[in-house]
């Protein structure tokens, strides 16, 4: 599956859309994590789990010091000090360790700003800018990367979840554009899990491919999710090979970067799955 998709920059990483899928790592601060996986500021412990999954094949590192678990109301703007607390001191170990882009996953723009100071290379909204619309101006202040997430816990919609995600898409898409992001810097997540219903995840993973007609690179984030959950009936540490089957499904479906808390069984999957996939330009 080759796609005329712009090179997005990073640093000195390029992201070559298209060529192979790109494996996102999960380092996890929040202490109550969804997945089990909160490291809290174990600075030393965030640095190594961070370098681990670097050597595995990660190709970007996702730091995060909220927990977005289902149930949990997002903060306040404002509400930043115990995020801060939690991720510069990391990023700016990881900046000086690591030779990846380090993400930084938040929706409010003060988070954002002292990430990249910190050294943070990449913005990750799971609010996709309805939360705090000035992250965009960051994003093209910066010439950072910027992946906006279809987000429905605001007002889950009972229907046409498809329409849905793409309208909020459209919409952050249209905020980043009018802060002067380039096209290029703008990746796109259906926010698998966000106020979304079993069925209704179920179909986004289905009809991935038709976000494609939006022309924006696609990230898929469905790791030890309880979409795997419900169907498997089993614990977030036992949805590995569950999550696998949504990876590679994913692929074949079009997503170009996953998010993944398992990077080595995930980047195997990657290159298995490419090999299929994506022969045309891995023969290139």
């Amino acid at each position: 599956m080759v796609m005329n998709l712009p090179v997005t920059r990073c640093g000195n990483t390029e992201f070559r859309w298209g060529e192979r899928t790109y494996v996102m790592g999960v380092v996890n601060l929040s202490p109550d994590s969804f997945s089990g996986d909160g490291i809290g500021d174990d600075i030393d412990a965030a640095v190594a789990q961070a370098k681990r999954m670097v050597k595995e094949g990660a190709d970007v590192i996702d730091v995060g010091g909220e927990s977005t678990r289902p149930g949990t109301e997002p903060s306040l703007p404002d509400d930043i000090t115990e995020e801060l607390r939690l991720v510069i001191p990391v990023i700016e170990r990881l900046a000086g360790e690591l030779s990846v882009p380090i993400s930084i996953d938040t929706y409010k723009s003060e988070v954002a700003r002292q990430a990249v100071k910190a050294g943070a290379t990449i913005l990750n909204d799971i609010w996709g800018l309805k939360r705090d619309p000035a992250l965009a101006q960051i994003a093209s202040e910066s010439g950072l990367p910027i992946i906006l997430m279809a987000n429905q816990r605001d007002a889950p919609p009972k229907a046409g979840i498809l329409a849905k995600v793409i309208a909020d898409l459209e919409n952050g898409i249209r905020l980043a554009q009018d802060a002067g992001v380039p096209d290029e810097n703008i990746i796109i997540d259906p926010g698998i899990g966000f106020g979304k219903t079993l069925e209704q995840n179920l179909e986004l993973v289905n009809r991935l491919g038709e976000l494609r007609e939006m022309d924006k690179p696609v990230l898929l984030g469905t790791s030890r999710k309880s979409m795997i959950g419900l169907v498997l009936d089993l614990p977030p540490e036992q949805r590995l090979e569950g999550n696998l089957a949504v990876t590679a499904i994913g692929i074949a479906n079009g997503a170009d970067m996953v998010r993944v808390h398992d990077v080595e069984p995930t980047v195997r999957v990657c290159r298995m799955s490419d090999s299929i996939v994506r022969r045309g330009a891995i023969n290139d």
